[in-house]
């Protein structure tokens, strides 16, 4: 494996570090996904967590029904319009998730050396000695020296709300374990996984396909994360349904990797996904803590030569509580950066952390600054040397523009695409400065009507490094001469955003006719 992607240019001043960095339009290029929730539903919240760098919102459906997600989705509509700035929107699945109930809500002790009993008797109440599991086949899953972990949220090494199980035995329907943490365990649903267990339940469930069909067909999502994909032909899977829903065949599949199974299959995984999520609190549990460190840099690296997002997750925990990050944590996202992710996902920091806003803030300065030492020189060297020859046209293009516009320190790429792969292609190769791609919508028809695409494409690149879209009129054809008024107009977006100024250098990959062009071009 290589060393890490990080310029120091000598000599430097340590001290400079402590310098304020001078406030820029696009301070980061890498992107920061938000999941919305108690702490982080309200117009007013969406609205500051957008203007602190959060472009796409997930929706976990593994907690909250319909209606209170729907609900959500139209503040965040309304921020959107209220902010005028663009949010993806992400759909994350339930999958085959187990969980314990504990209807009466009783607060649980559990003391480390006790034993407890994992049913799958659902007539048990929890209590101290025994917990009743949704999933009847645990007891043939598990063997004698297994661990399970339970808790509220995934276990962090810390919390007192999480607790390590020690299989002992299986006796007809109950799993016996010793407790190996002492804990207590509140609330009226708790998480179980299976270290390196195979669990036999469809990754996309039949509540999972409900919620597509139904939530998701109507807010047209952007993004299904397929939890716990353990083998490609999940994804293809998920694929068919999509394409049976109309519109959502243009949603994208980002395979969300949480246990070993998923982590033995990567390669073909990453195959047939349009992203991956490194979920490493699943992971955490799953792998020896010695290893995360490296299935991240290897995963994310195979992401990086494959041209496709790398989301990471699980940066700081902390913040669920404090408005700052320890200083593993900020390191740690800084490290994700240099690694190569595209973007960084936050869970329970916003979902019901007390510092949602400032958790985006911290996660959107750390990622500017690591991305300041990022060497794109070694990084574009490293992802061409990868391609194999002959080289195909559109990758060609994409490499030139990238390497065009490192040498003559352009301020912004223009890229003009229409399916959003062209942008792809040029995201891969980490460009320092911003790119503004402009989608061109496109004219189709499925016999019955007419319908423009592009929405959908534009919105897919608020999840890609250094992506920032824009939506070209409807009514523009694609002919040069509209494609020069176009290009004014991303131009004109880049001097109001303060990312272009005059005598600035701007390099545009378009189309013209029937051939892809570079060229460069200086600000008057």
């Amino acid at each position: 494996m290589q060393a890490s992607h990080l310029l120091l240019e000598e000599p430097i001043r340590l001290a400079s570090i402590l310098e304020s960095s001078p406030p820029k339009a696009f301070s980061a290029l890498t992107k920061i996904i938000g999941t919305l929730g108690p702490q982080s539903r309200s117009v007013e919240a969406i609205e500051d967590l957008l203007r602190a760098g959060m472009s796409a919102a997930r929706f976990d459906f593994s907690w909250g029904n319909e209606a209170y997600h729907q609900e959500t989705l139209e503040n965040l509509r309304q921020a959107v319009k209220n902010t005028r700035r663009l949010c993806a929107v992400m759909l994350d699945t339930v999958g085959p998730e187990l969980c314990v109930v504990n209807t009466d809500e009783v607060e649980i002790e559990l003391v480390e050396g006790s034993s407890i009993i994992i049913t799958a008797d659902k007539t048990k109440k929890a209590s101290e000695k025994v917990l009743s599991v949704n999933f009847d086949a645990l007891i043939s899953a598990v063997k004698p020296k297994d661990t399970i972990f339970l808790g509220h949220y995934l276990f962090t090494g810390s919390e007192t709300t999480s607790v390590w199980l020690e299989v002992e035995e299986v006796e007809g329907q109950d799993v016996v374990c010793t407790v190996k943490n002492s804990a207590t365990l509140t609330g009226s649903l708790f998480t179980l996984h299976a270290s390196q267990v195979h669990i036999d339940l469809p990754t996309l469930s039949e509540d999972d396909k409900k919620v597509i069909s139904s939530w998701g067909v109507r807010n047209h999502i952007d993004f299904l994360s397929l939890s716990f994909t353990r083998h490609a032909d999940d994804i293809r899977q998920a694929r068919e349904h999509l394409n049976q829903l109309g519109e959502l065949s243009q949603t994208q599949i980002f395979a969300k990797i949480e246990n070993y199974e998923g982590l033995v299959h990567f390669d073909e995984i990453l195959k047939e996904a349009d992203g991956v999520i490194l979920s490493r609190g699943n992971l955490g549990i799953d792998l020896p803590p010695e290893k995360v460190f490296l299935f991240q840099k290897v995963a994310i690296q195979k992401c990086n030569r494959a041209g496709k997002p790398a989301i990471v997750t699980r940066v700081v925990d902390s913040m669920v509580d404090n408005p700052r990050p320890t200083r593993a944590e900020a390191t740690d996202v800084a490290n994700a950066v240099l690694d190569g992710a595209d973007g960084i996902l936050l869970g329970a920091e916003t979902l019901r952390g007390l510092y949602p806003v400032e958790t985006i803030t911290t996660i959107y300065n750390i990622c500017g600054e690591a991305e300041k030492v990022f060497n794109q020189d070694i990084y574009f060297k490293r992802v061409l040397k990868d391609i194999p020859e002959p080289m195909q046209h559109l990758e060609s293009i994409a490499s030139a523009a990238v390497r065009a516009a490192t040498k003559v320190s352009a301020s912004v790429l223009v890229v003009f695409t229409s399916s959003g792969r062209a942008a792809r292609l040029i995201a891969k190769y980490r460009p320092t400065m911003p790119v503004l791609c402009v989608v061109v919508p496109r004219l189709t028809t499925n016999r019955l009507r007419w319908s423009f695409t592009g929405a959908f494409q534009a919105r897919q690149c608020l999840v890609v490094r250094g992506l920032f879209p824009m939506l070209a009129d409807p009514r523009h054809s694609t002919d040069n001469t509209t494609n020069e008024s176009i290009l004014k107009v991303a131009l004109d977006h880049g001097k109001a955003a303060g990312i272009i100024k005059s005598r600035d250098r701007v390099v545009v990959c378009q189309k013209v006719g029937d051939s892809a062009v570079v060229k460069i071009i200086e600000i008057e």
